[in-house]
Formats: structure tokens, C-alpha cells, sequence
């Protein structure tokens, strides 16, 4: 599946290949909208832009570990003008409260940071690293499909297959008590813009 859908990618730039795959759940029940992080093996292939909003004290350190843009207010003052310029914003719980009204901004961008994705947490700058390493956030949409960039199409096969088995694994380890008929429904390989592969799911559900 991974060879075909290098093959069938018609792009010119170094396209990104994705991973869609069906759960059997109700992402309306608590416990069935699945979430979670995992470090991809092999990267993302893609260079993670990291914000953190910190204190004064913490601004030296979080540049340090890695993030391009670290500030307090300031970060603020850009984000109430539109300048978002990163892929992941990290801070602390005691940072968390002043971020609460740009919920409405960085919620619908996917921004928001959340302690279930790593992205609020007291170690900054191992959330730093991580992120930078190819850490990624999956997580399940309204109709109960997981949608996730798992690397480039220039990506060896043995690369994309190590991130690849590394998500299912993980999707598989979240799978809430409450199901009990088929977890695993259904998955497709694509790349942008290329066809979708079909893979099976037999050993998997």
C-alpha cells in the first residue's frame, strides 16, 4: 500500500502522505472521542515552526530546546493581530488562564494547547524537543475518522511503514472499554492530491 501510493503520487513538491482511518465510535461519548499523542519514529518529514508562551524567567530556555517564537504578552498582543506564525503553541497551567479568551482563534486553527496533547504541561522543554522530533497530536472528527500526515512520499518505505504501524498502535492501545463490536473499521493510505490505497483491516481490528 505504501509503494503504490508513492507511486501514484503525481505532485511536483515533496507531497505529504496520509493516514484516514474509520473507528467504530461515537466521538459524542466521553469516552469514545479518541485523542492522543504519538512520536513518529521517522519524523514528519516537515519542519515544526513551536511557540511557547512563557514567563519572562522560561523565554532563554524554551528558545533553547528549540522553539522559534517564545514570549508572554507579547505573543499575545501578535496573536490579537492575526500573526500566527507556528504549527504548535506549548505553554504551562499557570499560563493556561490568560490564553482562555483566544480559545475562538486558536481553537478552529487546531493551536489551542491541551494537557491530553502534551501541549500544556510544566516540562517546556521537553514538550519543546518533542515536538520538533516528529511528536503529533491524532485525533478523532465528528463522524469517527482519524486523519493524520504520516510523512513525505520522499520517505523510504521502511520509514513510512515504522510510522505508520506506530499510529495504528497507538489508536489500537485507545480503544475505550465500552466497545465491543469492530474498533477498527476501516483505513486508507493517500497522498496530496493522489488517489486513496485501501488497506486491510484483519489484523487489526
Amino acid at each position: 500500500a505504501i509503494k503504490l501510493a508513492q507511486e501514484s503520487s503525481t505532485t511536483k513538491f515533496n507531497a505529504t502522505v496520509e493516514l484516514h482511518v474509520k473507528l467504530g465510535v461515537d466521538p459524542r461519548q466521553a469516552d469514545q472521542n479518541i485523542r492522543g499523542t504519538v512520536s513518529l519514529p521517522a519524523g514528519t518529514g516537515t519542519e515544526i515552526t513551536v511557540a511557547a508562551f512563557v514567563d519572562a524567567d522560561a523565554i532563554k530556555s524554551a528558545k533553547e530546546a528549540g522553539a522559534s517564537i517564545a514570549g508572554a504578552e507579547d505573543l499575545l498582543e501578535q496573536i490579537d493581530k492575526g500573526n500566527i506564525s507556528f504549527d504548535t503553541l506549548i505553554t504551562t497551567p499557570s499560563m493556561m488562564p490568560k490564553l482562555g479568551k483566544y480559545a475562538k482563534i486558536l481553537g478552529p486553527k487546531g493551536l489551542m494547547p491541551n494537557p491530553k496533547s502534551g501541549t500544556v504541561t510544566k516540562n517546556i522543554t521537553a514538550a519543546i524537543k518533542e515536538a520538533k522530533a516528529g511528536k503529533v497530536e491524532y485525533r478523532v472528527d465528528s463522524t469517527g475518522i482519524i486523519h493524520l500526515g504520516v510523512g513525505k512520499v520522499k520517505f523510504t518505505e521502511k520509514q513510512l511503514d515504522e510510522n505508520i504501524k506506530t499510529v495504528l498502535a497507538a489508536i489500537r492501545s485507545a480503544k475505550p472499554a465500552s466497545i465491543k463490536g469492530s474498533y477498527i473499521q476501516s483505513i486508507f493510505l493517500a497522498t496530496s492530491m493522489g488517489p486513496s490505497v485501501k488497506i486491510s483491516t484483519t489484523e487489526l481490528s
